[in-house]
C-alpha cells in the first residue's frame, strides 16, 4: 500500500489507524476513517460514477451508499482535509483493532443513506465510537427548523393581516 507525503501542506498531523478525516468539500464536508498506508473507508452513493467523489446532487437524494476502501489522496482530490476526532471528549474511542475490524468487515458491503440521520460522519462515527453522531447533519435540521418555525410566523402574520383588513370593510 502506498503512503500519504504529498499531503503535508493539506493537512496538520499524520493520520493514525481509527482516526476521523474531514475533508472540505466546496459546499459541505465529507468524512473518512483511516486504516492506514494511506488507505480511508468511507461511503459513497451505489448510484454514482467515480467512487472517490461525493460532490454532486446524487449525493443528497440517495438512499444507498457503497463502504468503499480508498486512497485518502484520491478521496481528497484538490481539495483539503484534517485529522479530526472531535468527539472523543464526549465519547470513548473504541480499541483501535476493533475500529478497524469493523471498518473492514464493511468494505464493498451496500448500507442505507440519509443526509440528516445516516450520512459518512455518522457512519465513521459509528466505527469509531460505536455511537453514530453528526453536528453537520445537526445544524442542517436546526436550520431547517428554523426556516420553517420562520415560514410559519410570516404566515401567521399574513393570515393575521389579512383577517385584520376584511374586518375593516
Amino acid at each position: 500500500m502506498a503512503a500519504v507525503e504529498s499531503f503535508s501542506a493539506t493537512h496538520l498531523g499524520d493520520p493514525q489507524p481509527g482516526d476521523l478525516i474531514e475533508i472540505f468539500r466546496p459546499a459541505y464536508q465529507h468524512w473518512a476513517l483511516y486504516l492506514g498506508d494511506g488507505y480511508i473507508i468511507n461511503v459513497t452513493p451505489v448510484d454514482e460514477g467515480p467512487p472517490a467523489t461525493f460532490a454532486s446532487a446524487k449525493s443528497v437524494f440517495s438512499r444507498k451508499a457503497r463502504v468503499r476502501m480508498q486512497l485518502l489522496k484520491d478521496v481528497v482530490g484538490n481539495d483539503t482535509y484534517h485529522i479530526n476526532n472531535k468527539y472523543d471528549g464526549t465519547y470513548a474511542p473504541l480499541p483501535v483493532e476493533e475500529i478497524i475490524r469493523r471498518a473492514e468487515y464493511l468494505i464493498d458491503q451496500e448500507v442505507s443513506y440519509d443526509l440528516l440521520g445516516n450520512n459518512c460522519e455518522h457512519f465513521v462515527t459509528l466505527l469509531r465510537y460505536g455511537e453514530g453522531v453528526s453536528d453537520q447533519a445537526n445544524r442542517a435540521i436546526s436550520a431547517i427548523g428554523f426556516v420553517t418555525a420562520a415560514a410559519g410566523a410570516f404566515s401567521l402574520l399574513g393570515l393575521l393581516r389579512s383577517r385584520s383588513r376584511e374586518r375593516q370593510y
